[in-house]
């Protein structure tokens, strides 16, 4: 049976008197995808920012393999087996697209889980590209990452978290600003990482392509988590409803 990888205690944050994340806890199961969705403004980024070091929490527990990572530095937490992308894309913008995979390639938990013995990272790095849909024998590996569109973007931060080698793979939003078509060339790749035994946590207003991968989804709204069960149960909650679907509605 799956055990929890993650358990998320009573979690809050404040920001100036404004409460972003308020009393949220949930449990995740290894192996499973969970989607996070809720309107803007809801506190869905600060939750995974919390989850992931970026901010420090002001009361609660974030238990990652039973460690409490609440407050940890994030080069800590990316180190234990926690690696994420971001809402807006951060690559090394002056390297060429491959080269953005050296650095995790080199990071301590790869080299720990390849005794140090990753072979020429260089082309594992065009390998890795080539999995989350770079065209191998193209220019676009070798072009700077300031000049690729934004879905090789958003591919490329993907690709990071893979090389990270992480457990748990959290996405802010992977599907921002991508076409249909992008957006179903990346499905199997978030397949093919379950598959590997991966656990997944995906923040998403593309409702219709998160409900074809996850198990669960956990709605928030001002800050506060106010459902969460399998998607097409919790969409017909009259609280969902009102706070997600009454703003969302059209873009949904």
């Amino acid at each position: 049976m799956s055990q929890a990888i993650l358990q998320v205690e009573d979690l809050s944050k404040s920001f100036g008197g404004v409460k972003a994340v308020s009393g949220v806890s949930f449990e995740l199961m290894e192996n499973q995808v969970l989607g996070v969705i809720g309107p803007n403004g809801a506190g869905k980024t600060t939750l995974i920012n919390l989850l992931t070091g970026f901010v420090r929490p002001d009361r609660g527990k974030v238990l990652f393999r039973g460690q409490n990572i609440a407050g940890m530095k994030p080069y800590k937490v990316a180190n234990l087996g926690v690696a994420r992308t971001f809402q807006m894309v951060k690559p090394f913008y002056q390297l060429p697209a491959f080269k953005n995979l050296v650095l995790p390639l080199k990071s301590p938990r790869a080299k720990q889980l390849t005794g140090g013995r990753y072979g020429d990272r260089d082309a594992v790095a065009k390998d890795l590209l080539e999995e989350v849909g770079f065209e191998r024998d193209s220019w676009v590996i070798f072009k700077q990452a300031s000049v690729l569109p934004h879905g090789y973007l958003k591919r490329l931060e993907l690709a990071r978290c893979i090389a990270m080698a992480a457990d748990l793979v959290v996405l802010d939003e992977l599907f921002s600003g991508l076409s249909l078509a992008e957006v179903a060339s990346l499905v199997p790749v978030i397949d093919k990482l379950r598959v590997q035994g991966k656990t997944i946590i995906m923040v998403e207003h593309r409702l219709r392509e998160l409900f074809r991968i996850a198990d669960r989804v956990m709605v928030m709204n001002f800050g506060q988590k106010i459902a969460e069960g399998k998607p097409r149960e919790v969409m017909e909650m009259p609280a969902v409803r009102g706070a997600y679907l009454g703003s969302e509605e059209e873009g949904a």
